[in-house]
């Protein structure tokens, strides 16, 4: 079977704020959830009271996502102002404490705190998940493979958590860290071929390890429900246009890859420590980070490795109609990610003479504002 249009879902994480305090919601939450539910179908609970998630149905073109996602964000908005509650899409939330956090009810999430106990209570994050189906699901595990040194420009380019527990982390992107204190977490191993992945997961579903391959949670992931190939790396992109570049580049770069089988061909070790330093990289400075190029044995500035990147899928974006969404990956760079704007408004506010508390509830201000897209600028 088939898919020449390689259609793509999106799923976007976000975290619920009172409106009073910026911090853990105590009161609103049943009410909201409930009012999701009943009115906004594509909205699903996630592991946190404090969160919620939602996707799109597959598509074939950006326009459509856009204009799901759009109302989703708004309709979210106006739930959560009817219950007293913020909604914002962030990889951390900035003023939360992660031992004030209550589970959602659920098996399948009491079951993954129970088997991770505090590191899964410690998990106060949201990322942004993109799907895109491929022609030949049987070889995900070699395109999973050859897309993993395109991670970090991923990542970089979609950093939205320099804050953790009401502080500056220093870090563009915190949430990898926070989240990678999970088991089954991070990059894939180098599996030989689809087999060697299937008897992977055969030997940890026999053994009691995981209930199936969707207790997985790598950067990058076959899909267990569907035949795609799922890009798990992304902090929860704050500005839609943002999450919508980021989902476009990863479409055409799937399909780049399918049709170059000789592109990222015999990844070794080597590369797989290069791809690890160039992570933390991407997780420390974010748009402003210099990447280190294996042939060339030098870091390369991030705007370098974007044009490289986009002269790489310039056919596969003409195919897909991504070209315009594309673009948008410049504009990242040129105004920055979701983190810089974040610590713009930090600044901005403790600059007006605010208190540390007060300068992180106006990122959580400003991170609402963008959310919803009133405001095209957090700071």
């Amino acid at each position: 079977m088939t898919h020449p249009a390689y259609r793509f879902g999106i799923e976007e994480e976000f975290f619920l704020a009172d409106a009073e305090t910026r911090g853990t919601p105590r009161a609103g939450v049943r009410g909201f959830h409930a009012a999701a539910r009943a009115l906004l179908p594509a909205a699903e609970r996630e592991l946190l009271q404090s969160q919620i998630e939602i996707a799109t149905p597959p598509l074939s073109d950006v326009a459509d996502a856009r204009a799901a996602l759009g109302g989703l964000r708004r309709g979210l908005a106006e739930i959560g102002r009817a219950h007293g509650l913020l909604v914002f899409a962030a990889g951390t939330h900035p003023t939360a404490a992660w031992d004030e956090q209550r589970a959602t009810d659920g098996a399948r999430y009491h079951g993954i705190l129970d088997a991770v106990q505090m590191v899964g209570r410690r998990s106060v994050v949201s990322g942004m998940h993109v799907h895109v189906e491929v022609a030949r699901p049987e070889a995900r595990i070699d395109l999973m493979t050859r897309l993993l040194p395109f991670l970090p420009l991923l990542l970089a380019l979609s950093v939205s958590s320099p804050f953790w527990q009401g502080r500056r982390t220093g870090l563009a992107g915190y949430r990898l860290s926070a989240f990678g204190e999970m088991p089954r977490t991070g990059l894939p191993d180098l599996f030989a071929d689809a087999g060697a992945y299937e008897r992977y997961v055969r030997v940890m579903t026999r053994a009691g390890a995981i209930e199936d391959a969707s207790f997985l949670w790598w950067h990058l992931r076959p899909s267990v429900r569907f035949p795609t190939l799922e890009l798990r790396i992304a902090d929860s992109c704050t500005r839609l246009d943002d999450a919508l570049a980021l989902a476009a580049l990863y479409r055409c770069l799937v399909r780049a890859a399918e049709r170059r089988p000789d592109l990222h061909a015999g990844l070794d070790g080597v590369a797989r420590a290069i791809l690890r330093e160039n992570l933390w990289r991407a997780q420390r400075d974010g748009v402003r980070a210099a990447l280190i190029d294996q042939a060339q044995e030098r870091a390369v500035p991030l705007p370098e490795i974007l044009e490289g990147v986009l002269a790489l899928v310039t056919e596969d974006a003409a195919a897909l109609g991504c070209a315009e969404a594309l673009a948008g990956t410049r504009r990242i760079l040129a105004e920055g990610a979701s983190a810089d704007l974040q610590l713009a408004a930090y600044e901005a506010a403790t600059r007006g003479g605010g208190s540390e508390e007060e300068a992180v509830a106006a990122v959580v201000d400003a991170l609402a504002r963008a959310t919803e897209g009133r405001d095209a600028d957090p700071a």
